[in-house]
């Protein structure tokens, strides 16, 4: 596939767009680490919520709802659609929480929370463990990402692609910090979802296809399902069932914890005020679920008419690396028609997405291993201009592992499965530890280790033969976690009684779970009204799942279930705009 001088013109008119904002954020960045990490606590909810958005519209993205869909259907896609559930808990129950706690990292919760040398350990250990290792096991599937379609758009082999792309986003975040990171989302968020919409366009126009009514046509109606086929129970269980009533609320994944972490607490965390925390989320989330799903996916159920087998994909793309070839290989082999000025378009919309997510993952990785480790265990006393300095030369050293890690990959969708399994049986503690005082850093310690156990334990008795389903091992893992976890929550050591009131005041949590730490400190819980927030996800999710069925059907020519789940979308949203702003005037808990 050539690209021509316009479509050069315009990945470069890109760059220089999107390089723009990140220059001139650079010496704000360098003034602090707070700064740098945390943007000063200043960024308007719009900004958080489409930074957030941008960075988890990556390169292997598209690839693995591709990989989805054609492996298992539209339904398919409940493997991750179910984490709106967690992703609104997160808007309604925990943004306000987040930012009230004033934290410059989610890690550094840990020794705000719990106490002692059990604390210290837990955030330095996850300090690394996900800051270096889980974080470059995400880079390096983007970067495989990037690597499957430079070699079919470009002919360019794993190495160069790789040397380009580190050097490219080494720039971009090592100079402009958190403010540059999310100012460049902003621009590349539309680059992006402007070409991905373009790719739909162009792959229902090929004479395989027929456009939207071919499509609907030609494709067997099971393959067009928003829901899966139920007569079969274990396919059923295995796409939707285990997602909508385990997955959600017990697996950590970056993007989708429960609770907030990673990078969304990050911008939870940067957001002006506790208003700004929420309202950024919210906009996350609907962006997240209805806005960007149906590009992708209408290119990857054409995908299915163009190339019907893998084998199909590989004659197609006869100069690729075979050991690349796969159903993820679907979306970057249909690009292949987009005309010229449209294909660099495309590119450089693949490129943003790819430089908005790695430039995020680099800043939130750098700032556990500067801020949770070096900071607070090597360094405590140096000038703020000096954290700056090993930030970004941190962000240079992520950069690099993750370009090695990405030989050892084969496809998103293995790294997505791996990924949840070693986080299963955690997201409980994450949602309970901001309630509940009788959790500490000891349960977070067997929640993890328990966790990592137990996933490899079942990887490997898979591996010899073991007939597991990954359903049940899913619910094996998260009962025998949970257990453990909360074994230690109940009979394990305390916290320190003094910093469990010193928590309870920075942050004022409602419910029961704090009663007797609240009576004691003689101060009431923030208006903070549960009812309401419960009341809210219920209306966030009709909304949101609502709009993202109804443009499906109305896509797919349903127009009764289409009118249906617009009813549905346009009711939740008229509550929601009632509901929102009675969240901080519920009477505090007593």
């Amino acid at each position: 596939m050539q690209l021509t001088s316009l479509d050069w013109a315009i990945v470069a008119i890109s760059l220089l767009v999107c390089f723009a904002p990140a220059a001139y954020m650079a010496r704000r960045a360098g003034r602090s680490s707070a700064e740098f990490f945390g943007s000063g606590r200043s960024a308007p909810w719009w900004l958080v919520g489409v930074s957030m958005v941008a960075t988890t519209f990556s390169t292997d993205t598209p690839n693995l709802v591709t990989d989805l869909v054609r492996t298992g259907g539209v339904a398919n896609n409940w493997a991750w659609w179910s984490f709106l559930l967690t992703g609104m808990a997160t808007v309604f129950f925990y943004a306000r929480l987040w930012r009230r706690s004033g934290v410059l990292t989610d890690l550094e919760f840990y020794e705000v929370r719990y106490s002692g040398t059990p604390a210290r350990a837990v955030r330095a250990f996850r300090a690394v463990y996900l800051g270096l290792f889980f974080n470059c096991v995400i880079m390096a599937t983007v970067n495989l990402a990037a690597v499957k379609i430079a070699n079919v758009l470009l002919g360019w082999p794993m190495g160069q692609t790789l040397l380009v792309c580190a050097a490219i986003n080494i720039v971009f975040a090592a100079t402009s910090g958190l403010w540059g990171v999310m100012v460049t989302d902003f621009v590349q968020f539309g680059i992006a979802m402007t070409g991905s919409i373009a790719a739909a366009v162009y792959a229902l126009r090929q004479p395989q296809v027929g456009g939207l009514s071919g499509l609907v046509e030609k494709l067997d109606p099971s393959v067009l399902s928003l829901v899966p086929d139920f007569s079969d129970w274990n396919l059923a269980l295995t796409v939707m069932i285990i997602p909508l009533t385990v997955q959600w609320w017990s697996v950590w994944y970056p993007g989708a914890e429960p609770g907030g972490g990673s990078y969304v607490a990050q911008r939870m965390l940067a957001a002006r005020s506790e208003r700004d925390a929420l309202g950024g989320t919210l906009l996350f989330n609907v962006a997240h679920y209805a806005l960007r799903s149906w590009p992708w996916i209408l290119v990857a159920l054409a995908s299915l008419l163009v190339y019907p087998t893998v084998a199909d994909i590989g004659t197609a793309l006869p100069h690729v690396d075979p050991r690349l070839i796969g159903n993820d290989m679907a979306y970057p082999a249909m690009l292949r028609f987009l005309p010229a000025g449209l294909l660099g378009l495309m590119v450089a919309g693949l490129l943003s997405a790819y430089v908005s997510t790695i430039s995020t993952h680099l800043n939130w990785g750098t700032s556990y291993l500067v801020h949770d480790v070096y900071r607070r265990f090597f360094r405590a006393d140096a000038s703020e201009k000096h954290y700056v300095a090993m930030a970004r030369w941190c962000t240079a050293l992520l950069m690099i592992v993750a370009a090695l890690l990405t030989y050892v990959l084969e496809t998103a969708k293995q790294s997505f499965d791996l990924l949840l399994a070693i986080g299963a049986g955690t997201g409980l503690l994450y949602l309970l530890r901001w309630f509940w005082w009788r959790i500490n850093a000891w349960s977070e310690i067997a929640a993890m280790a328990s966790s990592f156990v137990i996933a490899v334990s079942l990887a490997i008795a898979q591996k010899n033969g073991a007939d597991i389903p990954s359903s049940i091992a899913l619910i094996v893992s998260v009962l025998l976690t949970s257990i453990v976890w909360l074994t230690v929550a109940w009979f394990g050591p305390r916290t320190d009684h003094a910093t469990l009131v010193a928590f309870y005041k920075l942050v004022r949590p409602s419910g029961p779970g704090w009663a007797d730490i609240r009576r004691e400190s003689g101060v009431a819980a923030a208006p903070d009204s549960l009812p309401q927030a419960l009341l809210a996800w219920m209306l966030g999710l009709g909304f949101v799942y609502g709009a993202l069925f109804g443009v499906g059907s109305f896509l797919f020519g349903q127009s009764i279930a289409a009118a249906a789940w617009a009813t549905l979308a346009v009711l939740c949203g008229l509550a929601l705009l009632r509901v929102v702003p009675r969240l901080w005037s519920g009477a505090p808990t007593s």
